[in-house]
């Protein structure tokens, strides 16, 4: 027994942990959650205390706190198609037609629309096909009304279909945005018309292109007539235009020769009278170079005449002072003595050499060199 009792202790401890992580795990999660994690294609709704706290972004989030919670909403496009057959038409008459479009639900930045609607709303943001039963509604009430303003022709013929498809687009987005969602790429695939109607539309489509073939045979056969009237007026005009051009080529070459010829009388009036100023030029150069010359030579004889006048008057000074000198010399004979010994003086230079000798004898001179003693020998006459 003894050694029972511990095996059993730890058996209800054992039980008692699994009861109290069971019990965490069941009221705990009122309490906080742990690495939440939002997806690409989602937004997170943070609830605190059963309020909206905040709306999130993709990643992972955790919280703490009294009742905390976070509920996931799809940002993906949710794509519908309608189809009602039995619409009635402004002017009376029956058709039908299909309309589809993506849906939106409020994301990130609509975090007020989200808080305003939540609580009336919230099976539309969490559960794909409520969402889509409740816009094919609108959808459909959209239709009526936009196919119900206009007449048949209005809604099934030509550009009235791009119309009609804005008409539904702005109908339907209204009534979606009232409890905050979009319905975008809205578009109107499909028309459907009865039997009956197809039957009358094709009728009513056969008469009109043949009330068109007969207008378009009528505009033919017209056009035809005044393609044929062009043709001659053209030829006609061509013939014209080619009279008128060839003429008026003639006038343009005749102009040309008189502009030729004139702009050759042109040619030889400037030649000729640049050959007279050329002339004249020269004429004015021979007679400025004759004057020129005349009087260089006036100016030379002028130079030449006191040239001579100073040369004669240099001749009479010298011819003066020589008769001077001469009759200097004849009254005073030492006087030419003291010229003579001037004049020699004069005539000797710093490195001339003097030998003084007896009067009447020769001296010899022996110029230095190789093993010769310079010698000077004066002979005594006899």
């Amino acid at each position: 027994m003894q050694n029972l009792r511990p095996k059993s202790r730890n058996i209800i401890i054992g039980v008692v942990v699994v009861i109290a992580v069971f019990a965490l795990f069941i009221f705990g999660s009122q309490f906080f959650y742990l690495f939440e994690k939002v997806d690409a294609q989602e937004i997170g709704i943070q609830f605190s205390g059963g309020r909206i706290k905040d709306v999130v972004g993709p990643g992972v989030y955790s919280d703490f706190g009294l009742f905390v919670s976070m509920i996931k909403v799809s940002s993906q496009a949710i794509p519908f198609s309608v189809e009602d057959a039995e619409i009635i038409t402004k002017d009376k008459q029956r058709m039908g037609a299909v309309v589809s479009g993506d849906i939106f639900r409020p994301g990130e930045t609509e975090k007020d629309v989200l808080r305003e609607n939540w609580s009336k709303y919230r099976g539309l943001y969490t559960d794909d096909a409520a969402l889509v039963a409740k816009v094919q509604d609108f959808a459909r009430q959209a239709m009526k009304v936009c196919v119900g303003g206009n007449t048949f022709d209005n809604n099934t013929i030509g550009s009235a279909r791009d119309e009609l498809r804005e008409c539904i687009d702005d109908e339907l987005n209204d009534l979606a945005g009232s409890v905050g969602l979009m319905v975008r790429n809205v578009v109107v695939p499909n028309i459907i018309l009865s039997a009956d109607a197809q039957a009358g539309l094709d009728a009513i489509v056969q008469s009109r292109l043949a009330t068109e073939k007969a207008a378009q045979d009528e505009l033919k056969a017209i056009a035809q007539a005044e393609a044929e009237q062009a043709r001659v007026e053209g030829e006609i005009r061509v013939e014209q235009a080619r009279i008128q051009e060839t003429t008026r080529q003639q006038t343009t070459l005749a102009e040309l020769e008189r502009q030729r010829v004139a702009a050759q009388l042109a040619v030889i009036e400037a030649q000729r009278a640049n050959t007279l100023a050329e002339l004249e030029t020269e004429r004015q150069k021979i007679e400025a170079t004759k004057a020129n010359e005349i009087l260089a030579a006036e100016r030379n004889l002028q130079i030449r005449k006191l040239e001579a006048d100073a040369m004669e008057a240099a001749a009479r000074g010298d011819v003066a002072l020589r008769k001077a000198l001469a009759l200097l010399y004849a009254e005073h004979p030492e006087f030419q003595l003291v010229t003579i010994a001037e004049a020699n003086a004069a005539a000797l230079s710093a490195t001339d050499k003097i030998i003084f000798t007896v009067e009447g004898s020769a001296p010899t001179i022996v110029l230095p060199g190789p093993g010769i003693t310079p010698t000077v020998n004066v002979a005594q006459p006899q």
